[in-house]
């Protein structure tokens, strides 16, 4: 009886596609861009298995429905028993295999070696993982059975069957797309933002006359949200800078408006330039327009160094537009941050272009992760032919960027996806945990450099995968890349997709974790800043390590 009730709950099982869906969880133990947990790993597993399956089942509709040719009952019993052994055979090499690959790519981030243990853990995970999407699928093909029988009481079968299958995917596109799930990340953005006003934990605005949210600021303190806060309060002041370079020094101008501070993108911009104005950002050497992540956080890695370089003749600006982790908004490809830093880059270059050239900062851009993509769309190239900008540097660039990906296709042939070459160097350059950027001829007026590092699925996801491999697997690995990363149609698509959320938590110069010491080296090359030298750089380095590993502070 309970057999019997088992069996009409899972329905009947396919023996090869089963077999099928064992080769993908195989192909899912080899190492990718990120190491995986156990936990990670068997859930990677569980569902790579189950889509194996549903792969085998869909192949096995096709060949039916085209009439192709089948093997007599006792010779595909015979060739499923040989497949069976086969599988079997490698699933338990690359299981036993597997740990040796993981530690392997762990070693290279300097990461402690895993225990055999995890192998039963991954084991017990991908089982239940995989069950738990074996009966969703039952559940989505007794959705369209039922959509089915009801279309057949007033149409033809053939007719009947389509209509069916369409009503089922628009039924979950809708509801997995632009129904609840959109909902509820709208829900969320918004619930943000009322946390932020409900439960106001702000602490007393400077007292500064010089401060973005002073009382003398035209920018609400209590508005302003608790990375602006942070990003305004923190970093080197004047002091701390002199006693770095033993020249006198500036105290850096930082200015940033929250979401909260005005109601669209323009506002918080024109907001933006009226605080720079008040401030005399204009009066200083330097000027970077920056573009934060999601959630509005400005990296102090990124934001630091650049200042103790300039003596603290410097001035950065900001504006949020999201409240959204990174990963979530990329994934929903929002608008919000493209809309937002377009418009501080032309009301911020709009105003400066109307200085003279000799009177006015040199202006910078600057992002991070969806902060460098948000950057570089606002960079419009229109914008720059009559009076351009002097440079840009973007850190971590997301896969979708389109000027990142127009300028990753323009790379000299024989150089590394990961770390490609551009002509002669003079305009685009790239950097990374190896090397900072100051390799190429001479650098033109303008100046461009890309910081990303060889393992960040942030930056090296490929869409595609799904049925080719990415274009840096036809490359050498890079040193910290495993070299028993194998494609497979569909398992790296979703290894690449797993890496993507496993990369903020990397080691430091590995994955999405991007830190100080590899932000000085192309913050020199992009800002050229005056009478520094390569010793220079290398006290910076050390005075940002001894601070704390993902930023510079105050540190004697």
């Amino acid at each position: 009886m309970t057999r019997s009730l088992a069996a009409r709950i899972a329905g009947p099982v396919s023996v090869p596609c089963l077999l099928l869906g064992l080769v993908f969880f195989a192909a899912s133990l080899t190492p990718s861009l990120i190491p995986r947990g156990p936990e990670m790993q068997g859930i990677l597993g569980g569902l790579v298995t189950a889509l194996g399956y549903l792969t085998g089942v869909i192949a096995g509709l096709v060949w039916r429905a085209a009439d192709l040719p089948r093997l007599p009952a006792g010779a595909a019993r015979a060739v499923t028993w040989i497949a069976a052994v086969g599988v079997v055979a490698l699933f338990l090499w690359v299981l036993g295999s597997s740990l040796t690959w993981q530690n392997d790519l762990r070693a290279k981030m300097g990461m402690p070696p895993a225990d055999a243990l995890r192998l039963a853990r991954i084991l017990a995970i991908a089982s239940v993982t995989c069950a738990l999407a074996f009966l969703l699928g039952r559940a989505v093909a007794s959705l369209f059975r039922l959509v089915r029988a009801w279309f057949y009481r007033v149409m033809p079968p053939r007719r009947a069957n389509v209509l069916g299958f369409v009503t089922v995917v628009i039924v979950l596109f809708v509801v997995s797309r632009d129904g609840l799930f959109d909902r509820v990340v709208t829900a969320l953005d918004e619930s943000y933002e009322a946390a932020q006003a409900l439960f106001d934990r702000a602490p007393p605005r400077p007292e500064d006359p010089r401060r973005t949210g002073s009382a003398a600021s035209l920018i609400d303190w209590d508005a302003i949200g608790e990375p602006g806060r942070d990003f305004i309060t923190s970093g080197p002041d004047a002091a701390a800078i002199a006693a770095f370079t033993g020249r006198p020094a500036l105290d850096p101008i930082r200015v940033y408006v929250g979401r909260a501070n005005a109601g669209t993108p323009r506002e918080r911009a024109e907001l933006a330039l009226a605080e720079l104005i008040r401030l005399g950002a204009f009066e200083r050497e330097v000027l970077i327009v920056a573009s934060p992540t999601g959630t509005g956080w400005m990296d102090p890695g990124a934001a630091d160094p650049v200042e103790y370089m300039h003596s603290g003749d410097i001035a950065t600006v900001a504006a949020q537009y999201s409240y959204l982790q990174s990963p979530l908004a990329l994934i929903l490809e929002t608008d919000a941050g493209l809309e937002q830093a377009t418009a501080l880059q032309e009301v911020v270059q709009g105003y400066w272009k109307t200085l003279p050239p000799d009177a006015r900062p040199r202006l910078y851009v600057h992002g991070l992760s969806l902060g460098a993509w948000s950057s570089m769309h606002a960079t419009n190239l229109f914008r720059l032919l009559d009076d351009p900008i002097d440079g840009a540097f973007w850190a971590g660039p997301p896969f979708p960027s389109a000027f990142w990906n127009y300028v990753q296709n323009q790379r000299n042939p024989g150089s590394p996806w990961v770390l490609p070459t551009i002509g002669d160097g003079s305009l685009v350059r790239y950097a990374s945990h190896v090397t900072d950027g100051s390799d190429g001829a001479d650098w033109g007026a303008m100046r461009i450099v890309f910081l990303q590092y060889s393992s960040d699925p942030v930056v090296f996801y490929d869409p595609y995968s799904l049925w080719r491999a990415p274009p840096w697997m036809r490359d050498a690995p890079a040193a910290d890349m495993s070299g028993h990363f194998a494609f497979m149609p569909i398992v790296t698509q979703f290894q690449l997709a797993l890496d993507m959320a496993l990369s903020f938590g990397s080691p430091p110069g590995h994955g999405h974790a991007y830190y100080a010491r590899d932000y000085i080296g192309p913050w020199v090359q992009v800002t050229a800043p005056k009478d520094w030298t390569e010793e220079d750089t290398a006290r910076l380095i050390a005075h940002c390590d001894l601070g704390f590993q993902l930023g510079c502070r105050n540190v004697p």
